[in-house]
């Protein structure tokens, strides 16, 4: 599961997503992608289950690149606890996703395993995403 081996504080504070990716919302290392068109807190074990999904599908052939990491502490207090009494204990790691952010990218694979791969791995997130392709990615050279 992804977590940060170390944090600077145990707790955090929600904090506000609003508005669009200010970074992150360009292909950087691969020709293909999966870019989210919704704000979602993503879990360390979604994440991986796309991972998963995508290498599972591309058959170890080509790369893949994670451009999410969840370093966020999500805190959660007992079931019936009355309120007050100071902030929950840390559940888990979240990484906050805003609208354009890219999430998962692919290279070295044709278009076609690099599409069905991505939307398999885009099934175990729960937004909203959109497959993106490098902009100088020649797809004439492609059976589609």
């Amino acid at each position: 599961m992804l977590q940060p081996k170390k944090t600077k504080y145990r707790r955090q504070q929600k904090g506000r997503m609003k508005g669009n990716a200010q970074r992150g919302n360009q292909l950087a290392f691969g020709s293909f992608g999966i870019k989210s068109m919704d704000t979602v807190w993503l879990t360390g074990q979604q994440i991986e289950a796309a991972r998963i999904a995508v290498t599972r599908y591309m058959q170890r052939q080509g790369q893949v690149w994670i451009r999410v990491f969840p370093d966020k502490p999500i805190t959660k207090k007992p079931a019936e606890v009355r309120m007050g009494k100071g902030k929950g204990s840390p559940e888990g790691f979240v990484a906050p996703i805003t609208p354009g952010r890219i999430i998962i990218e692919v290279d070295g694979v044709p278009y076609a395993v690099a599409k069905e791969a991505l939307r398999l791995g885009a099934q175990k997130l729960p937004i909203i995403t959109k497959f993106v392709v490098r902009r100088d990615y020649d797809l004439t050279d492609q059976n589609l």
